[in-house]
């Protein structure tokens, strides 16, 4: 398992009576393999994870699969603030097929940095499947230090990237000086992903490339490549776009462009609410301006 480039946060579409909307799910999934994104995330914090049954989850899986035909990586989507559970849905992702797991630290419960340990730990144990850890302290309020990072990569040998959204090139460095030299750092916020390459990350779990899957990867491909003004050129014409889709809480505004594209609707499931009013139009105008309209 290779993790680097763009990986896509899949959106998760719900069809007019607030149900899994199979066939937007299966088109979203062909667009993304067609544009040549290099993995498929489903069930992630954009896939509206939180909120989706059992049977729900397990089919948005079977769905990647099946229409990735093994030609592109489905990291699957684990997130649970109950150790047990996050287990049980490795071992199911597991079974599967699945090529990855990405682990979503305990939400709520607010863990201490060994209890962050030995919930990774426990999981990482329970699967043979590559795991990348998922750090996003602004909706789990907890941050995994460097430190327990660290200690996770040396000490389960199937624990071997971070998706990193703590908004922090700080935190990037230290768990690159820490980590194993073969450990991986994706970015995990859109804006950042070529700042985190800059300092070492190799690519990112993107939520713009929902809209925007071909530039998304160019952008990696071109660094990796050595090519920096091109990858600098292709940061500054993501960034409008990137902004407006975190205009409000993700994955509102995506799911809001997909919707003004024709590729899905765009109501998300409560707690979340659609779009404002108010912030349609700087949406809107973003993605005109990047010629998706």
């Amino acid at each position: 398992m290779k993790f680097e480039g763009s990986y896509v946060a899949l959106v998760t579409p719900f069809d007019s009576e607030g149900r899994l909307d199979e066939d937007a799910y299966r088109d979203l999934v062909r667009r993304q393999i067609k544009s040549g994104i290099r993995g498929l995330v489903p069930c992630g914090s954009t896939g509206e994870a939180a909120t989706l049954l059992h049977e729900e989850h397990r089919r948005c899986l079977e769905l990647c699969m099946e229409e990735s035909r093994g030609e592109t990586p489905v990291m699957a989507g684990v997130g649970a603030n109950a150790t047990w559970k996050a287990v049980e849905l490795s071992r199911e992702a597991e079974s599967l097929g699945v090529d990855a797991l990405l682990v979503l630290a305990p939400y709520y419960n607010k863990p201490t940095q060994e209890g962050l340990y030995q919930h990774f730990r426990a999981v990482a144990r329970e699967t043979r499947l590559p795991v990348m850890v998922y750090n996003i302290p602004g909706r789990c309020a907890v941050n995994i230090s460097p430190k327990t990072i660290a200690r996770l990569a040396k000490s389960c040998p199937n624990v071997i990237a971070v998706k990193e959204a703590a908004g922090s090139l700080d935190q990037v460095s230290e768990i690159l000086t820490l980590a194993p030299k073969d450990f991986v750092v994706m970015s995990g916020d859109d804006s950042l992903t070529l700042p985190m390459m800059a300092v070492g990350a190799r690519g990112v779990v993107s939520v713009v490339a929902n809209v925007a899957p071909k530039q998304t990867q160019a952008l990696c491909d071109a660094f990796l490549k050595g090519d920096l003004k091109k990858a600098r050129a292709l940061h500054l014409q993501l960034f409008p776009l990137v902004k407006a889709l975190f205009i409000e809480t993700n994955p509102i505004p995506v799911k809001a462009a997909l919707g003004m594209m024709g590729l899905c609707r765009p109501e998300p499931r409560l707690p979340l609410t659609p779009l404002s009013e108010a912030a349609r139009p700087a949406l809107r105008r973003a993605l005109k301006n990047f010629g998706l309209l």
